[in-house]
Parts: structure tokens; sequence; C-alpha cells
């Protein structure tokens, strides 16, 4: 009866209740969501492990995505990520070097392929890169060297083949993988080396031509995951990288064009 009486004659103390709970509600979603960071050209199948994760748990699951050597600079300046998906293993190690990552948390969860990919049909790709001693195209884009796994690999594969020097007046960089793909979609790269998952997924909408660049043409592409020192008592970001390690979800990795050398 006292309480009944309280509530009658103070209604605003309704309001504070009804605050508080939304306030102690809204921490426990925010407390319940996973912040990962997630290399570009990897973003698209995490969209999809993490729909499967947040169905299997009450976890909400975050997702960041950049080149992996900016996502490094900003965890280096105390982003508030719990995961790093990152598109090589430096990184991860690193981290784990460094004390922001945990010790014994990294593991390869991918490994990547290169592939070059024009949409003219007039630039017909063959098994090897005659393709760029012609002066029938104007630019060959590729991502950062210094910020992406995949733009580095095609560095390598440029020099080996000898076409490095002689290409850096036609060549455009892409931010990240993500952006040199849009620069090939849009036209204003005419030709480009892409990571294969973007090549496959797209397949179906993409006109030209395309290559995989053989493995052995670069260092391997190891895409390694590390939990983060924030996240070191976090039950979620635990269970999703277990959750990301499983048989079923890497053969839904695969399917993105991954290969699975490293298991």
């Amino acid at each position: 009866m006292v309480r009944m009486t309280l509530v009658k004659k103070n209604p605003g103390i309704v309001s504070i209740l009804l605050l508080t709970f939304f306030l102690f509600h809204s921490f426990d979603v925010w407390a319940d969501e996973l912040r990962v960071a997630v290399a570009s050209n990897f973003l698209l199948p995490v969209k999809e492990l993490s729909r499967k994760f947040e169905e299997t748990t009450t976890n909400r699951v975050a997702l960041i995505s950049a080149s992996t050597g900016k996502l490094y600079a900003q965890i280096k300046q105390g982003a508030p990520f719990d995961i790093l998906l990152a598109a090589d293993s430096l990184r991860p190690k690193l981290l784990e070097k460094e004390g922001i990552g945990v010790p014994g948390s990294r593991f390869t969860y991918a490994v990547g392929r290169l592939a070059l990919w024009s949409a003219d049909n007039t630039l017909f790709l063959r098994n090897d890169l005659q393709v760029l001693n012609q002066k029938n195209f104007r630019y060959l884009a590729i991502a950062n060297p210094k910020t992406a796994p995949y733009g580095k690999a095609a560095e390598q594969v440029l020099r080996k083949k000898g076409f490095w020097d002689q290409l850096q007046t036609r060549l455009v960089r892409g931010e990240n993988i993500s952006q040199t793909f849009q620069f090939l979609v849009t036209g204003n790269a005419d030709i480009g080396f892409i990571a294969l998952s973007q090549l496959k997924r797209n397949q179906g909408q993409l006109k030209g031509y395309s290559w995989v660049v053989p493995a052995e043409w670069h260092n391997p592409i190891r895409q390694q995951a590390i939990l983060l020192k924030r996240a070191k008592t976090n039950k979620a970001a635990k269970e999703f990288l277990n959750f990301i390690k499983s048989n079923r979800v890497q053969k839904i990795i695969e399917s993105y064009g991954y290969s699975l050398e490293h298991l």
C-alpha cells in the first residue's frame, strides 16, 4: 500500500523508474555488441557469418571495415575493437608482440587469392600478363601496397614479372581492395588486381575477362584473426572466434573464393 501511495502522489517517480529501466536495458544491449574490425576484402563473407552467429546467440556484431593497415593504426591509437580480422599475418603478429593482441588467440581463418580482371572485352586475359604490354588500356588498378595486403601481393607479382617500373605512370591505387574493385566497375581503371573472392561472388554480374594469378607469384595472403586485449574476458568475442574456426563456417568461407590450405 505504501508503494502505491508514493506512485500516486509522485507521478514523476514513474518516469524516473522507466528511465532507469531503459538506461540499464540499453547498457545491456551495448554490452552484448561485439565490435569486429575486418579487412575490406572479407566484409561480404563476414556479414553472412555475423548474421548466422546472431541467430544462435543474443549478441550483436558491429562491423568496421577498412584496409588492414588502417585498422592496425586505429587499434594502436585505442580504437575500441574486440577482434581484428586482418588480410595478412603481419599486423596480428605485431599486435600480439606489442601486447595489444591476446597471446595464443591468433590463427589463420582464410588464405586469399589474387585475380586480374577487366570489364573490357577487348582486353583478353590469357594465362600470363602479356596484356600489360599492350598500349590499349589507360590505367591498371591495385590496392595501396603500403596498407592493403592484396596491393602488396599485386606489387610482388608486377615486380616478379618485370612490369612494376614501366607501369608506374599507369597505376591507380585504391585505398583498399574494395575501392580498387570500384575503380574497375565504374570504368576509372581498365584492368586491375582484385581479390578472387570479389570476382567469385559477382561473377554472374561481371562482364569481360578474368584470370586467377598463380599463388606462387606472390607471398601467401594468410588472413589472420586475433582477439584484442580489451576483449580478453569477453565471452562473446571468444565464441565468435570459435564460430569462425568451425568446419561449417570454414566451408562458407571457402565458397567465397578463399583457400583452406592452412587446415
